[in-house]
């Protein structure tokens, strides 16, 4: 028996190899372990509400009003934060917000300025 690693999507052990790949025949899952170890498993990337890739220090916009829990205030859309930072989690941006402090947002709630 050959020492494949089960694959990633669905944990099948019947996993083979074709050329550089590894092949799933269960659930037809195709990836390239070279690949996976480069690139790391944990680098995840982040994106707004369009589509682009967040840094750290960048300068995002709500694009809606968005309430404050355990408040009755609201972080009104075009609110501007600036020198964000990326953290893992539900809420993946932190950042300090004029009148509101330091808060965590997530990224699907601003864009990119």
């Amino acid at each position: 028996m050959s020492n494949l690693p089960n694959c990633p999507k669905c944990g099948s052990e019947y996993t083979y190899e074709d050329g550089t790949l590894l092949v799933c025949p269960e659930c037809a899952h195709e990836w390239d372990p070279a690949a996976d170890a480069a690139n790391g498993e944990d680098n995840k990337v982040i994106r707004d509400a369009n589509g682009n890739v967040l840094n750290d220090g960048d300068t995002v916009s709500v694009i809606k009003d968005l309430k404050v829990k355990g408040t009755s205030s609201v972080i009104k859309i075009g609110t501007k934060a600036k020198n964000i930072r990326l953290v893992d989690g539900d809420h993946d941006i932190e950042c300090k917000l004029e009148g509101f402090g330091a808060m965590k947002l997530k990224s699907e709630f601003v864009k990119k300025i």
